[in-house]
């Protein structure tokens, strides 16, 4: 007996099972401002070859080192591809990896120059004094108070995205509908939807009723809330 290949998928994504790999963003073949769809390049620890991913982020650059949770797909064009369900970012480990990620172009104010000076000077506790002690990057040569004060907002704003998708992704919101929040609300995300949570249904295409309502409940919005 014969099936179809919609039904073939459909046992095929059953037996799916997550993963979790790691690596550093290579670069981005495709980036859509509006809905956050991704397909990059990863360099995984180990591996001769790059790892081509897909999915939903709020903001992905060249260097960004990320733990991703997903599974793997035979794409009939392009080949095997790894589908990211959640990910997060975490530091990266080397001199070489904080290098590229600063040049990336993630932080406004730091090309890949000035980023091979910031290392050069501060070594593996870069990113912690960028962090902690930013005003200390006027030790680094060329570096200017009017730059540091840019860097900095650019910092800011990179934490405040990653804030915004671990505090979703907490509370059982999926990757794909937390970067569709941010890009509707930004820095107001998490005052947004816990305020209400209900909004969302109105505000942003694909996010219903029942969705909204699951977000409610796993933020403890109580049945007979007025909204």
């Amino acid at each position: 007996m014969s099936t179809t290949p919609g039904a073939n998928q459909q046992q095929v994504n059953a037996t799916l099972k997550d993963e979790s790999i790691m690596g550093v963003v290579e670069r981005l073949t495709y980036y859509s401002q509006e809905s956050g769809y991704t397909v990059a390049r990863l360099q995984r620890p180990g591996a001769k070859e790059l790892t081509t991913i897909t999915g939903s982020f709020a903001d992905i650059q060249p260097g960004q080192t990320l733990q991703l949770t997903g599974f793997w797909r035979e794409h009939p064009q392009y080949g095997l591809q790894f589908q990211v369900v959640n990910y997060k970012e975490t530091k990266p480990a080397t001199l070489t990896g904080i290098e590229k990620y600063l040049g990336s172009g993630l932080i406004k104010g730091v090309g890949p120059v000035t980023a091979k000076r910031i290392v050069a000077h501060f070594g593996i506790e870069t990113l912690d004094i960028i962090e902690n002690q930013i005003e200390r990057l006027s030790e680094v040569n060329g570096i200017a108070k009017k730059r540091i004060a840019m860097i900095q907002k650019a910092w800011n704003e990179q934490k405040a995205i990653k804030e915004v998708m671990v505090f979703l992704q907490s509370h059982g919101v999926s990757t794909t509908y937390a970067v569709k929040i941010y890009k509707q609300y930004g820095d107001k995300s998490i005052d947004t939807v816990t305020h209400n949570p209900y909004q969302l249904a109105t505000d942003i295409y694909g996010i219903g009723f029942l969705t909204a309502d699951k977000i409610a409940r796993n933020l403890g919005v109580p049945a007979d809330s007025e909204f």
